[in-house]
């Protein structure tokens, strides 16, 4: 037969791994054709695409960002190829089988849950005896009739061959995220999460999961995200793993998903005295620090180890952190949210992701949707609009903060300003993200382009609008923050400059004197006044106030671009 598995990554440097391991564990027995596509190919072109291969069997793995584009790629696929059957599998539509077959009639088959047996076993039924009621976990159509079989046990993982070695992935590691497992199921019970449902923790032979790494690591790879719901579950494996990167990482970066209030201070001391600096990333689920709502989506987190976690990977600064929150969790009203937000953002993680609640098929969270009066989306991603505590209204002012809070913390294009703004001026780090994306939302922002320095003039004319004091601070930070962004002497700036002859002159015969030119200084050099002394305020974050000099030299035959300040 000709099969092939497919899918619609969210973008092309992302990979499926579940792909990969359809194709190794159906081997030899059967040559699978693994092909990805992202969810902005247009559908015609990935339905020439796949027709011309003329498969015998499909098999598309769906997730909530392809769920609805795939649907509409197979109605077309079963015009232009009648008699290939279509199988479908994936998070998306392991729950919820029977509405998925009925919603779609073009699609033959539903793998529920772990594919890799079951997709094995159907492909020799399709090609042998059609004995489809023998294969478990299995939804399928028979006539009129939807039939399901009963679920499949969980699968001795150790058993599954290697889905980290085809030739056809080689070419590409150094360009796309490698996605790797050590591990699956989770041992917590978060309502709102799919890995709740599964009971226990599958542990791959560490041997083989150490041979793997190695190979991808020699081979090119930049970048492995680990997708283990909880990498530090087990202590001694997880250091096992950690001391192993370190031996031989060669390079390439690591993201883990932890639970960071069972990590013990000891693997931080050691990760802090050996880790090479930036190899290693932590993602960090917090979701809420409401005592209540984390009782009720059964969520077991102590916030103060959790924080004394943060903080010191932190103050160790070999490892950056990704702190996940989730809006919309019951009884978690407009205001919880806030000090949520603060409460997590005054652990100042070098990325916090907001993110909004999406009622999952097959989660207790979904379960729970009447209890708290939810109502969502129909279609993926079933993202939340309102409960009983937290209005649209609230929401749409969230999502407002959200967007500043991507462009101004997370993508840290200012974060002197930043950190200023939300320690001297505004309340709260939250009502500095909050008033702002309520001001561009109201301008309209959100719906044109931007260039970077427009980020400057925006939040120039949102502090000016909102009456704040202390600009001239504020906009000298802003100036520090767009000069020091900069590899290279910038071709403009959003403010007009303030430089004179005299003052470049002094800083030509005090400073630079001894090992720069003329022709140099002019070429790499930017000298900018501020009304405090920059160098302090960046080293310890002091403002000490007075005329001075802030000088970038961008001169390409130095190690790090220098900066320093000066008193004229």
């Amino acid at each position: 037969m000709n099969i092939v598995v497919t899918t619609l990554n969210a973008k092309y440097i992302h990979t499926c791994l579940a792909l990969r391991l359809l194709k190794s564990y159906s081997a030899p027995e059967y040559d699978v054709d693994m092909v990805e596509y992202t969810i902005k190919d247009p559908d015609l072109n990935v339905v020439s695409d796949l027709y011309v291969r003329k498969p015998d069997v499909i098999g598309f793995s769906c997730y909530i960002w392809n769920i609805e584009k795939t649907i509409q790629i197979v109605k077309m696929l079963k015009k232009v190829l009648p008699h290939t059957k279509i199988v479908l599998g994936g998070p998306e539509v392991s729950y919820d089988t029977e509405y998925w077959l009925k919603r779609v009639p073009e699609v033959d088959f539903i793998v529920k849950g772990e594919g890799e047996e079951t997709f094995k076993q159907l492909l020799h039924q399709i090609e042998t005896d059609h004995k489809y009621n023998h294969i478990a976990g299995l939804g399928f159509r028979e006539g009129d009739n939807v039939t399901m079989t009963p679920p499949r046990p969980n699968l001795d993982i150790t058993k599954i061959p290697t889905p980290y070695r085809f030739k056809e992935d080689l070419a590409s590691l150094g360009n796309r995220v490698i996605y790797f497992e050590t591990s699956r199921g989770c041992p917590f019970q978060c309502q709102f999460c799919l890995s709740s449902i599964e009971v226990g923790v599958r542990y791959y032979d560490i041997e083989k999961v150490k041979s793997d790494l190695l190979f991808l690591i020699n081979s090119g790879a930049k970048l492995i995200k680990f997708i283990d719901r909880t990498f530090n579950i087990k202590r001694d494996y997880a250091l096992e793993i950690f001391q192993f990167l370190i031996d031989n990482h060669g390079g390439c970066e690591f993201q883990f998903e932890i639970t960071a209030d069972i990590m013990r201070p000891e693997v931080l001391d050691f990760l802090n005295k050996n880790a090479p600096k930036g190899i290693f990333r932590f993602e960090i689920g917090v979701q809420s620090t409401n005592d209540l709502t984390n009782d009720l989506v059964k969520r077991r987190q102590n916030f103060s180890k959790l924080a004394r976690t943060v903080t010191m990977v932190k103050e160790g600064k070999k490892i950056d952190q990704h702190l996940d929150l989730i809006a919309g969790l019951p009884e978690e009203d407009y205001n919880s949210f806030k000090k949520t937000f603060n409460d997590v953002f005054a652990l100042r993680p070098e990325e916090l992701q907001l993110g909004f609640l999406k009622m999952l098929r097959g989660t207790g969270m979904r379960a729970m949707a009447d209890k708290y009066k939810y109502k969502y989306m129909d279609h993926a991603p079933y993202e939340i609009l309102s409960n009983n505590v937290l209005t649209f209204d609230e929401l749409t002012r969230i999502k407002r903060a959200e967007d500043i809070l991507e462009k101004f913390w997370n993508d840290h294009r200012l974060d002197y300003t930043v950190e200023y703004l939300i320690d001297h001026v505004f309340e709260t780090p939250f009502d500095f993200f909050q008033r702002f994306g309520d001001y561009w939302d109201i301008h309209g922002w959100g719906k044109i382009g931007h260039q970077f320095e427009d980020l400057f003039l925006r939040l120039k004319e949102f502090l000016v609008a909102d009456g704040i004091g202390q600009m001239d601070v504020i906009e000298g930070l802003m100036k520090v923050d767009y000069l020091l962004h900069y590899k290279q002497k910038p071709r403009k700036k959003w403010w007009d400059p303030s430089l004179s002859k005299h003052e470049l002159n002094y800083l030509r015969s005090h400073k630079l004197e001894a090992f720069m030119s003329n022709k140099t200084v002019s070429k790499h050099l930017v000298v900018e006044e501020v009304p405090f002394d920059a160098t302090k305020f960046i080293e310890e974050k002091q403002v000490i106030k007075g005329n001075y000099l802030f000088v970038v030299n961008y001169n390409p035959n130095q190690k790090e671009k220098a900066f320093y300040t000066v008193s004229p």
